[in-house]
């Protein structure tokens, strides 16, 4: 499986100086984020955390859906989650495509229809984002003691907007 050499071999050198055995796998800043799948965000760096401090839930936009609240529960429960962030971002594609346009090039790109497949398309983010935000708020197995905060991210600059 060549296609994967340089990947083992970056993780072969992770490894030599691994410094998570043993961890019980718990967020150490009580911190649990929600965002998008996007490259150009560093969920942990960019709220000034490293590996261990935070549970990081991430799909196309950022959205909280079934899953995440699914994470966010046990987050909450088992995992010492008492902060929560929910953080789409700027130029996102699902929030600047059409679903048909998005199927469009994902057609385009398999050479075989696509009408099938659900893309989840956002066209107000910011209303989004507060939607977003009750649902987590008012799910009843999140206690009001967890904070919880719906935060746009510039990918131009790096900086948080809070939003909600």
């Amino acid at each position: 499986m060549a296609e994967f050499d340089d990947l083992i071999a970056a993780n072969a050198e992770f490894a030599k100086d691994f410094a998570y055995a043993g961890f019980d796998g718990i967020a150490r800043a009580g911190v649990a984020i929600v965002t998008c799948m996007d490259s150009r965000i560093d969920p942990l760096r960019m709220i000034g955390l490293k590996p261990g401090d935070a549970k990081i839930f991430r799909n196309p936009g950022g959205r909280v859906t079934p899953q995440a609240l699914e994470a966010l529960v046990l987050g909450v429960h088992l995992l010492n989650v008492q902060r929560i962030l929910v953080v789409p971002h700027t130029r996102c594609a699902v929030a600047s495509n059409t679903e048909d346009e998005l199927r469009a090039r994902v057609e385009a790109s398999a050479g075989v229809d696509a009408s099938w497949q659900p893309i989840s398309v956002v066209t107000d983010q910011e209303r989004t984002l507060k939607h977003d935000i009750q649902k987590v708020t008012s799910h009843p197995l999140v206690p009001s003691t967890v904070h919880v905060g719906g935060f746009l991210y510039d990918v131009d600059t790096g900086l948080l907007n809070r939003i909600v």
